[in-house]
């Protein structure tokens, strides 16, 4: 019996060939996954490829989130080889052809803070075409979506558009509207002593730029909404604003932090009909 089970791995094995070996040694662990992802894309790749933190990537002026692919990659060992080839190749073309031309259904708006905007313009030398401040600390930049990895918008972009800095940016909030889940089907009021969670999209945070759709879950909680963007792909909030409540926010807000790869803020915002303000 034990003959037969070994002569059916020995051919399982060569029926998978390559990519069933590959699979196994690519490693799962955020920083070393990240490493390997970017050993082979500098392999393919006519730009440089930089490390930014785990799952994070910068390929030429572009920045690539492998969150997604990782991801993946967790739930299904055995095509993770593929998909890394897929994506590989999928860059590689991208750099090839001179870079896709943006269109207009890939604008977008993310919120990232000052520091990481002059980190960009510093790193690139180039300041994208819209950057607007949120609040002290937090600006809104105009991205493009694309199928595997997520840029800011540049002057050239804004051209090729043939639109304004002014028309992209409403044209990036008008998308993030359409392309969003109505609010209040993704987020339950917080009640007390709660911390309500939206995780794992990395336009959750973007919703801060849309204030006013807050309005019917601050209606929910008793007039009251105070919310952080602790990572690129999350969002907290309370429903109370009181020190405890606030003191609890801003706890789990530093604990997420300081385990995730992408960490955004640590900035606590409180929602008023007029726009988000600072809670000190």
């Amino acid at each position: 019996m034990r003959r037969s089970l070994h002569a059916f791995a020995l051919a399982a094995a060569y029926v998978l060939g390559s990519d069933w070996a590959l699979a196994q040694t690519i490693p799962i662990d955020e920083p070393s996954f990240t490493k390997f992802v970017a050993g082979h894309l500098r392999k393919a790749v006519d730009a440089p490829v930089q490390i930014k933190g785990p799952l994070t990537l910068s390929i030429g002026e572009i920045q690539a989130n492998l969150d997604r692919i990782h991801a993946f990659c967790r739930k299904n060992a055995a095509g993770c080889a593929q998909e890394v080839d897929n994506y590989v190749n999928a860059v590689a073309q991208y750099h090839r052809e001179g870079g896709s031309a943006p269109t207009k259904s890939a604008v977008r708006v993310v919120v990232r803070t000052t520091q990481y905007l002059q980190q960009g313009v510093k790193a690139s030398g180039k300041a994208p075409l819209v950057a607007r401040p949120l609040v002290e600390g937090l600006v809104v930049l105009s991205v493009l979506d694309m199928p595997r990895a997520i840029r800011t918008i540049t002057d050239n972009d804004g051209a090729a558009l043939g639109l304004t800095e002014r028309q992209v940016y409403d044209l990036g909030v008008a998308n993030l509207r359409k392309t969003l889940k109505p609010l209040m089907e993704v987020a339950k009021p917080a009640g007390s002593k709660q911390i309500g969670s939206l995780t794992g999209d990395f336009f959750h945070p973007s919703r801060l730029v849309l204030a006013d759709s807050w309005a019917p879950l601050v209606k929910a909680q008793g007039g009251v909404l105070i919310v952080a963007v602790p990572t690129t792909d999350m969002l907290l909030y309370v429903g109370e604003d009181n020190p405890i409540a606030i003191g609890t926010l801003r706890a789990l807000v530093r604990r997420v932090m300081s385990g995730a790869p992408n960490p955004l803020s640590d900035i606590l915002l409180r929602w008023t009909p007029k726009g988000w303000t600072l809670v000190s």
